[in-house]
């Protein structure tokens, strides 16, 4: 059971952000979606023109049920990124990744990055890290070989969802397979 909104007492991360349009230094928090934030989070998902847009319920849920290995990024209390993510429940040592994505007023500011150790770190037991990406998302590739790099871990890249099983009308999702991750330096 997830706690609720009230009840809500762990810890959050807050780092120094630079928004663009606004002069001098905005403080990032980051912390479990609370089921409030899925609209805020469906808007940076549609906004973004990258991801797949899932419903504003799905997002609600996400935020619901597994709030504990995803991350919101706040900056001056306004949704600015989240990542969502959920340990597989046939890999219990797996943080599977399925969405990461930053506002495009605070893109450029290694959110995405922060938000990735945030969530690595909200799962100890966790040994690997999985996400899908296109070959033609250079940013999340970037962003997760980043991430195996700086923690010494290996890449497995092999297609997991072909564009045939997709329906055609989707590119083939690549299966990038992290690990073992070490601790954070």
């Amino acid at each position: 059971m997830q706690p609720s909104d009230a009840d809500h007492t762990k810890p959050s991360d807050t780092t120094t952000l630079n928004r663009p349009d606004t002069p001098g230094p905005h403080h990032a928090e980051l912390r479990e979606p609370a089921v409030a934030d899925g609209p805020a989070m469906w808007r940076i998902a549609r906004d973004s023109r990258d991801l797949d847009l899932n419903s504003h319920y799905a997002y609600m849920l996400w935020a619901r049920d597994f709030a504990a290995t995803s991350v919101i990024a706040a900056v001056d209390g306004n949704p600015a990124g989240f990542l969502t993510a959920y340990v597989r429940p046939d890999e219990p040592t797996t943080l599977m990744v399925w969405q990461v994505a930053v506002d495009a007023a605070y893109r450029g500011r290694r959110l995405a990055a922060r938000m990735l150790e945030h969530a690595v770190g909200a799962a100890p037991r966790c040994t690997h890290l999985e996400t899908t990406i296109t070959a033609d998302n250079a940013a999340s590739i970037a962003l997760f070989t980043s991430f195996a790099r700086a923690r010494g871990a290996r890449v497995d890249r092999t297609p997991l969802f072909t564009e045939e099983t997709l329906g055609g009308d989707h590119a083939t999702e690549h299966l990038f397979r992290i690990g073992p991750v070490a601790p954070a330096t």
